[in-house]
């Protein structure tokens, strides 16, 4: 029986047309446009403006339907639809589950799964396995935040790095060696700390006492997130490469969690991978939790070749964080002809 491999075959995304830029910010915070820049780097965030019943769903909802118009899938074959999100419409039910009402995704199952900035990474190794299974012949795994509502913008340390937006890929499977080879991905539990919303769970349920204090909001010690994104990121790109015998010449494409320039260019220099094979969109982008890898991979499909080497790297709340090698499964230009 010949292997069976998940490879994408398509890319999706949507984000708000309301641009939140440095000038705006800083009429809102204390902070200036050469603060954000030199610590962040990012220029400009894309919003979503906050309209009754309008929410992570709808960024999803676009992406998923822009995914299918380009590629002309029929939606019927569409069996399930995995979400990656931090910032689901409700507690229940599931943002998968609008999306598919949305869509009328008539034979499709979905979930939501949570792991915060590295969520997109490890949708992607559960939708793989879904079709490596032998189950599951074509699925669509979305990853995206409406961050704005949970940032604090009176806090200057972390509302300038939040932004909002949804993309999501066409997992399908195949006998050809493509798809997504190899993933090492881990989660330690001693982030809580450094790196939560504190309020709004079933440990700290919602009161008027923890929205008086501002505990719905994320709260974030930079300088510590900073080190360990840094070394996390970068041993998990080196662990992968090493494993399946890659130097930095036969990696295409680096695609690191839009978190901080100062972040991505570090993991490059890290693995001396020049800084012009590394996906990077923050400046425009900001930080969309979940929705950053495959934002990416919707703003820069035209480039990538088919036969690609990429290499995903994530680092998010938990901690959690990893890596994972795809050999990519077309020429990306196709969809612009």
């Amino acid at each position: 029986m010949e292997k069976i491999n998940a490879v994408i075959t398509g890319v999706g995304g949507f984000v708000p047309s309301y641009i939140l830029d440095n000038e705006e910010m800083s009429r809102i915070v204390d902070t200036s446009d050469e603060w954000i820049m030199e610590r962040i780097g990012v220029k400009t965030r894309h919003i979503l403006k906050p309209e009754e019943g309008v929410g992570t769903s709808y960024m999803m909802t676009k992406a998923v339907k822009q995914l299918l118009d380009k590629t002309q899938v029929d939606p019927d074959t569409i069996e399930a639809l995995v979400v990656a999100t931090t910032t689901p419409d409700y507690h229940f039910p599931s943002t998968a589950s609008l999306v598919i009402g949305n869509l009328d995704l008539k034979n499709c199952f979905g979930f939501d799964m949570e792991a915060a900035c590295a969520g997109f990474l490890y949708a992607m190794e559960v939708g793989a396995g879904m079709i490596t299974s032998g189950r599951h012949k074509r699925i669509i795994v979305c990853g995206g935040d409406c961050m704005s509502s949970m940032t604090n913008y009176e806090d200057r340390t972390t509302c300038p790095i939040f932004g909002d937006g949804a993309a999501c890929v066409m997992m399908e499977a195949t006998t050809e060696e493509y798809g997504l080879i190899d993933s090492y991905l881990r989660t330690d539990g001693k982030g809580y700390e450094h790196l939560h919303m504190a309020a709004g769970g079933s440990a700290c349920m919602p009161s008027h006492e923890t929205v008086d204090k501002r505990m719905h909001f994320v709260y974030q010690e930079g300088r510590t997130v900073f080190k360990h994104a840094v070394t996390k990121m970068s041993d998990a790109v080196e662990t992968i490469a090493k494993r399946n015998n890659l130097t930095k010449e036969d990696i295409a494409w680096i695609v690191p969690h839009q978190a901080n320039v100062r972040i991505e260019t570090a993991v490059a220099r890290r693995i001396g991978v020049d800084e012009s094979h590394v996906m990077i969109n923050i400046e425009h982008m900001a930080n969309t939790s979940g929705g950053t890898l495959p934002l990416c991979l919707w703003e820069y499909e035209p480039k990538l070749k088919k036969g690609d080497n990429l290499i995903f790297t994530a680092f998010g709340a938990g901690f959690s964080w990893g890596a994972s090698y795809m050999k990519w499964g077309y020429d990306g230009d196709k969809f612009c002809k």
